[in-house]
């Protein structure tokens, strides 16, 4: 059987895996030159993201996941949602936290130093996700439309893995173009997210006190966006309306995390720069 992507779909996969080495980029050049942040908490952002959330949050969930109570999890999308995001959250603000509070002691008198470590922890989780996922999917979908999709089953004996491939290559063949802009999109969602979030953690860290609340509140709020995101994708007809939601949440994030700020720290700040929501209202 011939499979056929179209040429728009690459070309936005393209585009998709380009905004992916773009967003860590630009934020660090907007919080270093605009905003003179230091340049170390950018680095330890993308180190504590690969280490609590692609490490030991993967140990965690191979003993949880594989246990009799991670059947009942998998078997039930609130469970699964529920627990997904609570590891999600509780790994992540964990590392932030670690982060800000040893790694970073030194940097604490430049709160914008939250942020570029933000953009660190954001941008390298939007680095993996857009352009690992974007390039797999350039190469398969040119060579089918080169007619090499037995190159792409050559081996693979297994029945079970057959008609998973075939499955991708209908999949990647009957996605709306426009579809594989969606990720992009997401992503710039969970950049304000994970600003937003770097901000409560970074004066919970920094202030202690009754400003520790801000880290447990980082988690209820990493938790609520993440199994709202898997819990609805079960239900609802189009993941746009999905993605729309997201912007929802994340502005009410961007929120927070501003009015913890005005609140908190003396540094003057541009909205304007760090509102990735107010470019793009609804899907």
């Amino acid at each position: 059987m011939e499979y056929s992507v179209p040429k728009l779909s690459i070309v936005f996969m393209s585009i998709t895996a380009l905004i992916g080495i773009a967003i860590p980029i630009v934020l660090f050049v907007i919080f270093r030159k605009k905003y003179k942040a230091d340049i170390k908490p950018f680095f330890i952002g993308c180190a504590t993201f690969v280490v609590f959330a692609l490490f030991l949050e993967r140990i965690a969930h191979s003993f949880i996941l594989t246990s009799g109570a991670g059947k009942v999890i998998q078997n039930n999308i609130w469970l699964y949602g529920i627990y997904g995001g609570l590891m999600a959250g509780i790994f992540e603000e964990t590392g932030r936290f670690f982060a800000f509070k040893n790694l970073l002691k030194k940097y604490n008198g430049n709160d914008m130093n939250s942020l570029m470590y933000g953009a660190g922890h954001g941008g390298i989780e939007a680095l993996f996700i857009l352009i690992f996922s974007m390039i797999s999917n350039i190469i398969m979908a040119v060579m089918l439309n080169n007619n090499m999709a037995e190159q792409l089953i050559s081996g693979v004996t297994d029945e079970v893995q057959l008609q998973t491939l075939y499955k991708a290559f209908e999949t990647l063949a009957g996605t709306p173009s426009i579809d594989f802009l969606m990720a992009a999109i997401e992503r710039l969602a969970a950049v304000a997210i994970h600003l937003s979030l770097s901000v409560l953690v970074w004066f919970a860290a920094k202030n202690g006190g009754k400003s520790f609340k801000f880290y447990p509140l980082a988690i209820l709020l990493h938790t609520v966006v993440n199994a709202f995101a898997v819990i609805l994708s079960k239900y609802v007809p189009s993941m746009w309306i999905v993605l729309f939601v997201i912007y929802v949440l994340s502005a009410g994030f961007v929120a927070i995390a501003l009015k913890v700020w005005k609140k908190y720290s003396s540094v003057g700040i541009n909205t304007n720069d760090l509102d990735f929501t107010s470019s793009v209202r609804e899907p």
